[in-house]
């Protein structure tokens, strides 16, 4: 778990529609802040269309998106979409809500990084994401 970087891993945490509840999204984007890295919080009923172009904007290593609303064979792939229309291919997209284990094996496939469900140790998911970007952003 070494950041490669010659700057703080820099990732973009996002609630994505109608999902009004944030309290995870923060505990995570804390415990990321914790672990050295740059964290943007984009706040609740973003648009996939947003949350790319923000990250596009930020420079972000990552993306991870908070979804408990259901809604998350609908949003991770326009994100995709958008992260492909838009050359993004050494960005990680990740996320972790309520999304059924079937669910994120169909969405993996899909090209979507690691899914955390609720009680995931959050120093589970900064090892994750900092392996990610240690082995496919180099600059």
């Amino acid at each position: 778990m070494v950041n490669t970087l010659n700057r703080p891993i820099r990732v973009l945490v996002a609630k994505v529609g109608l999902d009004g509840h944030d309290r995870g999204a923060k505990v995570i984007a804390s415990a990321l802040r914790d672990a050295g890295m740059e964290v943007i919080y984009t706040g609740l009923r973003q648009t996939p269309e947003m949350v790319v172009n923000a990250a596009l904007q930020e420079d972000v290593d990552a993306i991870g998106i908070s979804i408990l609303s259901g809604a998350h064979m609908t949003v991770f792939p326009k994100i995709i979409a958008q992260m492909d229309e838009k050359g993004m291919k050494d960005v990680l997209l990740t996320g972790g809500g309520i999304i059924p284990e079937e669910d994120m094996k169909e969405l993996k496939e899909m090209g979507v990084g690691e899914l955390f469900p609720p009680g995931t140790n959050t120093q589970d998911i900064a090892a994750y994401i900092t392996d990610w970007v240690a082995k496919h952003r180099k600059f």
